[in-house]
């Protein structure tokens, strides 16, 4: 997905997933798992976002230099009812056990479930391939609401705007607004999507705007509040999901950093 390494907060609706803070890899948006999916082209400019982003905000333009090219691309774009599945999947596990299960799902039903044979098939089955039995009440849920409409097709959601999106998708149970604006974001190449309760933003916030002291790992204290980043934000719309793929990089070069020897800065 091109994000950087780094602990990232997961949010359900029914508060089942909410605020679990877990690696990256642990999460569905890893490379490494898209690997032989088709790449697509970003529906933006992004020379003009980069550009817009320099002009209007001095600090960010200052990361965006040190950072150089815009360089995410899109993942394959399955139906908003495989993302979602494969997303509840993977929330709260490390990436290789995560993988584990994804693998025997899939190989209990000879590839990915169809909505209606995930509702038809027994719990004991699932929970025989690992899946707990809160990530089978979510999986089933989403189920019944792609059969109902609640969840769009892919031809539909491609022509939603992103509130809607949210709006729908968060109704399934253990899919939060984090999850939907990653899928917005790295799926279907939104460019004004800026998830402000994501850690790694925040982190990489902190780096960019805040005076930190170079001797300590960033704090949760130094993390902003959603509400600053909304207003810094402000002045990154309408490219707001290209900021925020900036902020997560800052965290990488602080690694990058603390690499090759410099002051210690968490990330």
């Amino acid at each position: 997905m091109n994000r950087p390494e780094g602990v990232y907060v997961l949010e359900g609706r029914d508060g089942s997933f909410e605020d679990s803070i877990v690696e990256r890899r642990a999460i569905h948006w890893s490379p490494m798992m898209h690997e032989t999916r088709t790449r697509r082209k970003l529906p933006f400019d992004a020379d003009e976002a980069v550009a817009h982003l320099k002009k209007n905000d001095p600090k960010l333009g200052a990361l965006i230099e040190r950072v150089g090219e815009f360089k995410m691309r899109l993942d394959s774009s399955p139906s908003p009812f495989e993302t979602l599945l494969e997303s509840i999947l993977y929330q709260q596990l490390n990436g290789k056990a995560a993988a584990t299960i994804h693998r025997r799902v899939r190989e209990y039903f000879g590839g990915d479930p169809t909505p209606r044979l995930l509702i038809d098939v027994p719990d004991e089955a699932l929970r025989a391939a690992g899946v707990s039995g809160n990530k089978i009440r979510a999986m089933k849920d989403l189920a019944a609401k792609t059969l109902d409409g609640t969840v769009p097709s892919h031809a539909a959601i491609m022509k939603m705007p992103d509130a809607d999106i949210v709006e729908r998708l968060t109704e399934v149970r253990g899919i939060g607004s984090w999850t939907v604006e990653m899928l917005l974001i790295f799926r279907l190449g939104r460019p004004d999507v800026l998830p402000v309760t994501d850690y790694g933003v925040r982190k990489g916030y902190a780096l960019t705007f805040l005076k930190l002291p170079k001797t300590r790992p960033v704090e949760a204290a130094d993390l902003p509040k959603p509400d600053v980043l909304f207003r810094r934000g402000r002045k990154w719309a309408p490219f707001r999901s290209v900021a925020s793929w900036y902020l997560w990089r800052a965290c990488d070069l602080a690694k990058a950093t603390n690499a090759a020897g410099a002051p210690k800065i968490d990330c």
